[in-house]
């Protein structure tokens, strides 16, 4: 890998902006469309609905959120009436679980459309660049995530 002179050349800090760009949309396009939640709270849902009931400390790492502020979005959307809690095992130790509500699962799905029509008509990659661009950002996260030491 090519050492840059500047950190704020290297691919750490290009992906950093980039991330911060995307959250910047995200968040705009959240209140542009007037969805019924922010974007941190359809981040919680669509993690739910991909890997089914699971625990806060589960859900916390894998949206790189620390439990408390975890616990503060579960709490809103079980306010909402789009998740629900119960309790359950896990490695014989009493967990409360999180899945999605009927309405929570609908939520998530009409949200997810809008975004995928929205995305489809924004013309800043091609589809096999799009493609091609995921897989290297995930091998580069893989490769990170046996680096970072994380403590959620």
């Amino acid at each position: 890998m090519q050492q840059e002179k500047h950190f704020i050349n290297s691919i750490y800090y290009q992906l950093e902006q980039t991330a911060k760009y995307c959250k910047y949309l995200g968040n705009q396009l959240f209140e542009k469309l007037n969805f019924e939640i922010p974007l941190d709270e359809f981040v919680v849902l669509d993690t739910i609905l991909v890997h089914g009931e699971i625990c806060q400390r589960d859900l916390a790492k894998l949206i790189l959120k620390d439990r408390p502020s975890t616990g503060r979005l579960l709490n809103s959307l079980e306010e909402k009436g789009l998740i629900e809690r119960f309790a359950d095992t896990k490695n014989n130790r009493l967990v409360r679980k999180t899945k999605l509500t009927a309405k929570g699962q609908c939520v998530t799905e009409q949200i997810t459309n809008v975004l995928k029509e929205y995305f489809a008509r924004f013309p800043v990659l091609s589809g096999e660049k799009v493609l091609d661009l995921k897989t290297r950002i995930q091998e580069f996260k893989d490769g990170l995530e046996k680096e970072v030491e994380m403590k959620i």
